[in-house]
């Protein structure tokens, strides 16, 4: 039984849990587009707000699932805010298109408490529980636009590999209880220090796990769904598995290893490092060689938690500071980017080819600011918080002497130039120049998703030129029990 001091630490997840039930029963009654946008909204702006009150309670253990501490609540924020973020720039999308609208930001909310869940797991059912409904949400949310043929397509591959990374995810789940009698993190780790960490059971049991959340986080050899599935779902909702689905996952990856008796070490030391390094070269090589924006941006985000895994090889409180800075960046530039194809896409189709940025910085200079800054920020480019993000990593790799992984992720920083300066020159091609493109779709910007892409494109830049604030931030929050 939990008693209210417990109960309360988990209102967060409450709130939404409610605004969900709200949003279903007002939409059975009421349909209107507007109306279910400002509930969620709303929802997720009382539970960040009751992130504040509750913090001076941390920590706190509800039952043997969930640790409430400072952590989880950062990783809590950073979810509810995304979520915020893509229900805004989700409404002009929307608009555009003649489908039923409403049910889409339930099961976006249900989606981040998926997340939420799963940030806080101390726990292989809390784990699962958070995964599969982070997971279930997705299937329905990547093919949600019925009439178009792709859409049905990313939700089907999705579906079919989601569900062979469970099995992989209960399997090793297993094989660990087996050999040591327990499914909870604290006390795993603690008999994995008695009993050692080199057994067949115990390093399999650990590899299937792997292999199941590095599904979640499409990294390599996982990542063969990423540019379908990023091609095909509506925009929002790419941006939302770009963002909180892989952060709450890698979240969720750091918390289990942080233990000292389940570090990496030997065999499983490897097979990360083989892991980052594949992901970074497969993610910006084969990025090279695609013209569209979107399967872009998808080769992209492999390569980026392949830098990632190089702050989660180096281990401690540093590393703890560094995935959180850089993925914060990573959410708010990701957003950013897809919010731009978002605000340019009209209900014919989405602005994901080249050709629909050819000349944009004539016809759309504003977007063409904002995208180009975004895209800065992805490539790491000074005063912007990519940058920061990346410096960040690299400090974690050199004070733990990661060469190999440190030189590859300054190498293939380098790589990545390419492909995003590919994207700005076509945005800054002489309007006047015969190319036979299409040419950029000018329709009417949702003003919504407008004001949100200037609160991003403020945050990259803020975070980029005076990131003093979130770094003592993060570093207040990155207590991990």
């Amino acid at each position: 039984m939990m008693g209210i001091h417990e109960i309360r630490v988990l209102l967060p997840d409450i709130i939404i849990a409610v605004t969900a039930v709200s949003i279903m029963m007002v939409i059975a009654f009421y349909r209107n587009h507007g109306l279910t946008v400002a509930l969620s909204v709303a929802g997720l702006a009382l539970a960040a707000a009751s992130l504040i009150v509750l913090s001076p309670e941390l920590p706190e253990q509800a039952t043997s699932l969930l640790i409430l501490d400072r952590y989880s609540y950062f990783y809590t924020g950073l979810v509810l805010a995304a979520t915020a973020a893509v229900c805004i720039l989700s409404y002009g999308y929307l608009e555009k298109y003649d489908i039923i609208r409403e049910e889409y930001y339930l099961l976006l909310l249900l989606a981040a408490l998926g997340a939420m869940i799963l940030v806080a797991s101390s726990h292989f059912v809390s784990l699962f529980l958070g995964i599969e409904m982070l997971s279930v949400s997705l299937y329905t949310l990547l093919a949600y636009n019925r009439s178009a043929g792709r859409s049905i397509e990313a939700g089907i591959k999705y579906l079919v590999l989601a569900a062979v990374s469970s099995a992989f995810l209960i399997f090793g789940m297993a094989l660990l209880y087996f050999e040591l009698g327990t499914m909870e993190f604290a006390q795993l780790a603690l008999r994995a220090q008695v009993a050692g960490v080199s057994t067949v059971v115990f390093l399999t049991g650990t590899a299937l796990i792997i292999a199941g959340l590095g599904f979640k986080l499409a990294v390599v050899p996982f990542h063969i769904w990423t540019p379908d599935v990023y091609e095909g779902a509506p925009a929002p909702v790419t941006a939302f598995v770009a963002t909180v689905s892989k952060g709450a996952v890698f979240a969720l990856l750091l918390r289990y290893f942080w233990r000292p008796s389940m570090e990496l070490n030997g065999s499983l030391f490897q097979m990360f490092t083989l892991i980052a390094v594949a992901s970074m070269f497969v993610g910006n090589l084969l990025a090279l060689l695609q013209s569209n924006v979107k399967r872009i941006l998808a080769y992209s985000s492999i390569a980026h938690l392949g830098y990632l895994l190089v702050a989660f090889l180096a281990g401690g409180d540093l590393a703890a500071t560094a995935v959180a800075f850089y993925l914060t960046a990573y959410v708010v530039t990701t957003l950013g980017a897809f919010g731009t194809i978002i605000l340019l896409s009209d209900g014919n189709g989405e602005a994901e080819s080249l050709d629909h940025f050819r000349s944009l910085a004539w016809k759309r200079p504003w977007v063409t600011f904002v995208f180009t800054a975004m895209l800065f920020s992805l490539a790491g480019i000074p005063l912007t918080a990519g940058f920061l993000g990346k410096f960040y990593v690299l400090s974690a790799g050199v004070s733990s002497s990661l060469w190999l992984p440190v030189v590859m992720l300054v190498i293939n920083s380098a790589i990545g130039i390419f492909y995003y300066l590919r994207i700005v020159l076509v945005m800054f091609q002489d309007e006047n120049e015969k190319t036979g493109a299409a040419g950029t779709v000018i329709s009417p910007l949702s003003k919504s998703g407008g004001v949100m892409l200037a609160v991003l494109t403020f945050l990259l830049l803020w975070f980029g030129v005076y990131p003093g604030p979130l770094a003592e931030l993060i570093k207040k929050m990155m207590v991990m029990y």
